[in-house]
């Protein structure tokens, strides 16, 4: 009697055999399995972030929730109210972080850790232990960024950037703002570019050495979310910038920055932990069945972040002093 030959459960085509196949060796940003269509990733990806230009109103996310948020961990009015010392001026710093996290600068980098979430298939608490350690070099990362930047404020005083001002003349470009523009067109570009080596069209640039320092790539995204302090023109940033740097105390300085990158994440890393305890296992077989839907997923969240930001940053402000046109929702005027 002839023996029938056992099927595997799922047989990728030739097509998808081809196109798993990365054009180098695999990275944290690279799994060495390519999408199908990879253009089309990079197309809706990028259209997403251009369409979240055009109806994101940074009036309701810095006024409507992050004042209300600030002032209600806070007890009082935080806009406004001097601070008071060394202590109320470090809570200011934690509670500003966390009415801060759904601000323009804060758009998707846990949404690149999405991979992460699903990376072990252990059960509820070892996935939520497993995803602390990487929770922790992104941490590291965003703290080691902004205490250096705010040694650099409160030795520099008010002869920074950020600390003008004006309204920048007949351009309507403050030093503040020019900063703004180009830090975040900077990280808007490496996040574009991140996203593009994640589907393998560039090489990824960490590659040689995650493979010395496996935590690198974590502490290079957390660095990239210390750098939002670095052009952040959140007045309530702004408040506690001027504060830290009037104070000339650079431990103060440090630790201020450092408070509101920590409270920039906190929200977001409780809700990372909380998927990655209750849909991780989902998202791990998700993945698996098919790996390039991993390099999709991260590929999409970095480009979209990247592409608004240099959108938003770059282009949109342009609009908003009438210099350039560029189409915005009434409510977003």
């Amino acid at each position: 009697m002839a023996q029938t030959a056992q099927r595997p459960a799922v047989a990728p085509s030739r097509r998808e055999r081809a196109t798993d196949r990365g054009p180098g060796e695999s990275s944290f940003f690279f799994n060495g399995h390519v999408p199908r269509r990879r253009a089309l990733v990079i197309a809706v990806s990028a259209l997403f972030g251009f369409a979240l230009t055009v109806v994101w109103s940074a009036q309701f996310v810095d006024r409507t929730i992050g004042d209300n948020v600030a002032d209600t961990l806070l007890g009082h009015h935080a806009k406004g109210t001097p601070i008071a010392g060394v202590l109320a001026g470090l809570a200011f710093a934690l509670a500003t972080g966390v009415a801060g996290t759904f601000t323009a600068c804060n758009v998707a980098v846990f949404s690149a850790l999405a991979p992460l979430a699903g990376g072990s298939s252990l059960s509820r608490r070892g996935r939520m232990a497993a995803a602390l350690r990487p929770l922790s070099r992104l941490a590291l990362g965003a703290v080691t960024v902004s205490a250096v930047y705010g040694v650099v404020a409160a030795l520099a005083g008010s002869g920074m950037p950020q600390s003008d001002l004006s309204q920048g003349g007949g351009s309507g470009l403050s030093g503040r703002l020019v900063q703004a523009m180009v830090v975040y067109g900077l990280v808007g570009l490496v996040m574009t570019y991140l996203g593009l080596a994640a589907l393998g069209v560039v090489r990824d640039p960490l590659a040689g050495v995650s493979r010395r320092f496996p935590d690198a790539p974590m502490l290079f995204m957390g660095g990239l979310i210390g750098a939002f302090l670095v052009g952040r023109p959140f007045p309530l940033f702004r408040q506690l910038f001027h504060d830290a740097a009037e104070s000339h105390n650079p431990l103060y300085g440090a630790l201020a920055f450092s408070l509101q990158s920590v409270g920039n994440i906190l929200v977001m890393a409780v809700m990372f932990l909380l998927v990655t305890g209750v849909f991780g296992d989902r998202l791990h077989r998700w993945m698996t069945r098919r790996p390039s839907r991993a390099s999709a997923l991260m590929a999409a969240a970095f480009i979209a972040a990247g592409v608004f930001m240099v959108l938003y940053w770059d282009v949109r402000i342009l609009a908003r002093r009438d210099l350039i046109w560029y189409p915005m929702a009434p409510w977003a005027m």
